[in-house]
């Protein structure tokens, strides 16, 4: 009878390290395009801004394994000559999309054509502007259902820009990743490891899991060994044993 070959020793720290890497990868992206957006003047020409943003993040959803769903800038009122509400915001080819049907090239996002939409006037309030322009930090909203763009259960990403420190925010640069991505590259390490695992916000919402008590969505309840996922609001949550494997 052939041996059976042993999985590798994955440990709760090489999980939480795993989902920290992923987030860090996607971050190294804004970072170089909030580099250079911030290389500019304090007003810009509609036509400008949409230009250089383009550029930037097209071939970041269009190329193989795109990371990103969807990816771009909003301008902080006033940034925008004309505008108080600017999306430079791009969506990569969507396959069978609810919204948008199915595509094989980078489209730009259009809020004339979407419903629902009024929420985003007051876009200042919204949790991925707000926080990035109140603590000049980098910053993870959801996951959640993406009503405006894709219907996929997605995670965004933002940063501030600014042209130095101290100076008014210029807006932020920010990218979609759907939760489907990061289960895709995570989940083969929570699954070698020796006891259920699950990965949850800050709020205790799961986000991974394979702890059959602990389904995707939920929040969990309990209250076991845990592992942060360094600088960021997620924790690797620690289940019960497993019966040996024979």
């Amino acid at each position: 009878m052939p041996e059976i070959s042993k999985l590798p020793d994955v440990t709760i720290s090489d999980c939480a390290a795993a989902v920290g890497a992923f987030f860090a990868g996607a971050f190294t992206q804004l970072d170089g395009w909030r580099q250079v957006l911030s290389e500019g003047e304090t007003t810009v020409r509609p036509a400008e801004l949409d230009a250089r943003v383009e550029a930037l993040v097209r071939p970041a959803l269009t190329g193989a394994s795109p990371l990103f769903v969807g990816a771009g800038f909003i301008a902080a009122p006033g940034y925008v000559r004309g505008r108080d509400i600017h999306f430079a915001w791009w969506l990569g080819p969507q396959a069978g999309n609810p919204l948008l049907g199915s595509s094989s090239a980078a489209t730009r996002l259009d809020l004339a054509t979407r419903a629902y939409t009024d929420y985003v006037h007051d876009f200042r309030t919204l949790e991925w502007y707000q926080v990035p322009q109140s603590t000049n930090q980098t910053h993870v909203t959801g996951p959640y259902v993406d009503r405006l763009c894709t219907c996929e259960y997605i995670f965004t990403l933002t940063m501030p820009v600014r042209i130095g420190e101290g100076t008014p925010m210029l807006g932020v640069v920010g990218a979609d990743i759907s939760v489907r991505h990061l289960e895709s590259i995570v989940l083969p390490l929570f699954l070698a490891a020796d006891r259920p695992l699950a990965l949850v916000t800050a709020v205790d919402r799961v986000v991974v899991s394979t702890d059959p008590t602990l389904q995707v969505g939920q929040l969990a309840s309990q209250t076991g060994d845990s592992v942060a996922c360094s600088g960021l609001p997620f924790r690797v949550l620690v289940g019960p044993d497993r019966p040996p494997r024979f």
